[in-house]
């Protein structure tokens, strides 16, 4: 099995490495990463400019650094590696739960490997200001879902996230919530204006999302698909409210 490793926390993130690492066991590997940090970059392609790619031999397996995007490395990879079967993203450095999917580099490599006919997986795991995640403990758990998303039935496109101490797997949905969306003013040293984006959330989690999952230690998995369509309302509105012809 031919697997392509890519994040958006770039080339020399200790998640890479470690999923990376995982990879190993299913397959031949090789990493196509940003040569820099990539996060919250969502579903951007690069196309005002050339991409370029470069070797990256100081890591123990093989590996390139693209001046792009998380989704610019998948496209690029794929092409060069032309018998990609599935693409793996992460380990995130942070959590990429619910309403982060919209966001999210790590996730958007995963889609952008659906977009090309590819299995795509992502994978984030918690991190806090303290501390970076253990990744060698949770080495066992990378392994373990790995073993399991990648017999069959395969799905198309999967959204993994992994607590600090797993304690089993679970098959979650998407933990939508409102937020507040708070807009924070700061100044820098002169006293000129800077601005933070925050998240909040207005809600508390539900029962068989992915936030709740990780939330109670469990390793949320889930699938994804790559059609944003409401179809109930769409029948809905066909039915109730026909286009004036």
């Amino acid at each position: 099995m031919n697997i392509l490793v890519t994040n958006d926390d770039g080339i020399y993130s200790p998640g890479l490495a470690a999923l990376a690492s995982a990879a190993r066991e299913f397959g031949t590997v090789r990493v196509v990463a940003p040569d820099v940090e990539q996060s919250s970059m969502g579903h951007a392609i690069t196309h005002s400019r050339p991409l370029s790619y470069r070797a990256t031999p100081s890591l123990p397996f093989e590996a390139f650094r693209v001046n792009g995007t998380p989704a610019d490395c998948v496209a690029l990879g794929c092409h060069l590696w032309g018998d990609v079967e599935v693409v793996l993203s992460g380990v995130n450095l942070g959590l990429n739960l619910g309403n982060s999917a919209w966001h999210s580099g790590t996730l958007a490599a995963a889609k952008q490997a659906a977009l090309l006919g590819v299995r795509g997986i992502a994978f984030s795991t918690s991190t806090t200001l303290e501390s970076e995640p253990d990744f060698v403990a949770l080495a066992p758990f990378v392994h373990q879902v790995l073993a399991f998303l990648l017999e069959p039935p395969r799905l198309e496109l999967v959204n993994v996230n992994l607590p600090v101490r797993p304690k089993g797997m679970l098959w979650t949905r998407q933990s939508v919530r409102y937020y507040d969306g708070r807009v924070v003013p700061i100044q820098d040293p002169r006293g000129r204006p800077l601005y933070w984006s925050t998240v909040v959330s207005l809600e508390a989690s539900e029962e068989g999302t992915d936030r709740w999952a990780v939330e109670h230690d469990l390793i949320s998995m889930t699938p994804l698909r790559l059609d944003l369509t409401d179809h109930t309302g769409l029948e809905h509105a066909t039915r109730t409210r026909p286009v004036p012809t």
